[in-house]
């Protein structure tokens, strides 16, 4: 036999065995070839859809924590416009109690000062009239200790009434 002459005995045998081995492979092997590509391709496009979800999902959180971190910078200048508001008022009413406590302890001071001049100045006045008199008596005394100057004192005195 040459090997270039066909042998159709050959020739029709593997013909049979070729339609019967795709015959077995499309019963048993393609069909769970094909569902296992199926069930892939279905896998693969459930998590591309969810990659596209859980993308837009981040892109809305992303844009929440945008307005939620905005609205506590906005709350947080509320918060310190209003903290730096009532320690400037707190500090103004304090300057005023002081300014009103200050005045009122200067007036204080002033009337006991005025009032301790007042009584000083009436011990003085009562110092100075008691040692007048004591002097007065003194010189009186020692003027008045012979009878001819008490005499002189009387017509001087005397002399004084009927002149007023």
């Amino acid at each position: 036999m040459d090997i270039l002459t066909p042998d159709t005995g050959l020739f029709i045998f593997q013909t049979i065995a070729f339609i019967l081995l795709l015959f077995v492979l499309g019963k048993f092997a393609w069909k769970p070839i094909l569902n296992g590509l199926k069930e892939r391709e279905d896998t693969i496009e459930g998590a591309l859809l969810a990659a596209e979800q859980a993308k837009k999902d981040m892109e809305a959180l992303s844009a929440d924590n945008a307005n939620l971190l905005a609205e506590a910078r906005s709350e947080r200048d509320a918060i310190l416009k209003e903290a730096v508001a009532a320690a400037s008022n707190i500090v103004e009413g304090a300057k005023e109690d002081t300014g009103k406590i200050t005045a009122k302890m200067i007036e204080d001071a002033k009337s006991v000062i005025e009032n301790e001049k007042r009584a000083a100045l009436a011990d003085v006045k009562t110092l100075v009239a008691k040692l007048s008199l004591e002097i007065t008596e003194k010189v009186l005394r020692k003027e008045l200790s012979d009878k001819k100057a008490q005499e002189s004192l009387v017509n001087d005195y005397v002399k004084d009434l009927n002149l007023n």
